[in-house]
């Protein structure tokens, strides 16, 4: 039976007043949160952060992670430890970090390699860009192209001759199926007309033990990874894949002084977190970054391993997320036109 016009009246009042009740409820409820979510930012941190580098540990990823994490530590009250998650080109490591709560005590190191050619590589569970947030820009390495030592040539020319004439593609280590020493290595290939045979690592720290014991040929390594040993004379170096030359070792020459134009490759690195971390943490984080890499003492040690410090103009989160588009974009169609894959 229809309700009287006063009873149709009646009911639409109580269905208006029951949504602006509801409305009333949401908007409590969000305050609430929004005021929670301040007041963890404000306390943040309160408990030790972990930075999970996604490599062995000794490479030059972890050796530069441990240095920032030590300086951050004093900035932010507390205890900033490292945890080694190696496996996949580092891509085990990342998705731990992206399945952490988004509440800024877990951290995401990594490079080229782990935040832009695995994305090409591997069929990740994850997005590299939508299901991380940029945090900071961290110094860069050019890669070095180092042999072992029973390798006959002294220059760049000679190796590539050399390299040209073995009966069988030369050994070359990686830290895995699209790492940065995989990508440098495919681009020699493009540009120089050699062959090489891949070794997979878990890491570039033990792919260099083995090349000291002459195990393989060849890596195009990081130079914060090689520069020591180059410096003690157990592999030999030829050229960095910069346009200038390393203050730290101005007597290995670019590859463009050493006659392979167009051989240039820098390997970034940085910090993230968790898609959906309250902006003010990312902003303390990349803050205690910052000031990490201001200081002298910090600057000193990366500086020797051969890194190249980030300019301050793109120290703030943007100039990270900004870098990390612009290689895909970059990097993508060469890795995948080498059908570099792994399932």
């Amino acid at each position: 039976m229809p309700l009287p016009v006063r009873g149709k009246r009646q009911e639409q009042k109580r269905h208006a007043g029951e949504k602006t009740m509801t409305k009333a409820v949401w908007a409590a409820l969000f305050a609430i949160l929004a005021v929670t979510g301040a007041a963890r930012a404000d306390d943040y941190p309160t408990h030790p952060i972990t930075i999970i580098v996604p490599f062995a540990a000794g490479g030059p990823s972890d050796a530069m992670a441990r240095v920032l994490a030590e300086r951050m530590r004093t900035s932010l009250g507390q205890p900033v430890v490292i945890e080694n998650v190696t496996g996949a080109g580092g891509s085990i490591g990342v998705g731990r970090a992206v399945q952490s709560p988004p509440d800024g005590y877990t951290i995401s190191f990594g490079h080229l390699g782990t935040h832009v050619a695995n994305g090409a590589v591997y069929k990740l569970k994850y997005d590299l860009v939508a299901d991380l947030e940029p945090v900071v820009l961290l110094p860069s390495n050019p890669m070095i192209v180092v042999s072992k030592n029973a390798v006959p040539a002294t220059s760049l020319k000679e190796l590539i001759a050399w390299l040209k004439s073995r009966p069988s593609p030369p050994t070359a280590g990686t830290a895995g199926a699209g790492s940065g020493s995989h990508i440098a290595g495919v681009y020699f290939e493009n540009i120089s007309g050699i062959k090489l045979q891949y070794v997979p690592y878990r890491g570039t720290a033990p792919a260099l033990n083995d090349l000291i014991a002459g195990q393989i040929d060849l890596i195009l390594d990081q130079t914060s990874n090689s520069i020591n040993q180059v410096r003690a004379g157990t592999i030999r170096a030829y050229a960095i894949t910069d346009d200038k030359r390393l203050a730290s070792a101005p007597e290995i020459p670019t590859a463009e002084e050493a006659g392979l134009k167009g051989f240039n490759m820098t390997l970034w690195s940085g910090m993230w977190v968790p898609k959906g971390t309250p902006k003010e943490i990312v902003t303390k984080l990349n803050a205690a970054a910052v000031e990490a890499l201001n200081d002298p003492a910090v600057r000193k040690q990366l500086e020797s391993q051969g890194l190249e410090m980030t300019p301050k103009d793109q120290l703030a989160p943007e100039a990270l997320g900004t870098r990390q588009k612009a290689e895909i974009a970059k990097w993508w169609p060469m890795i995948k036109a080498a059908n570099i894959k792994v399932d």
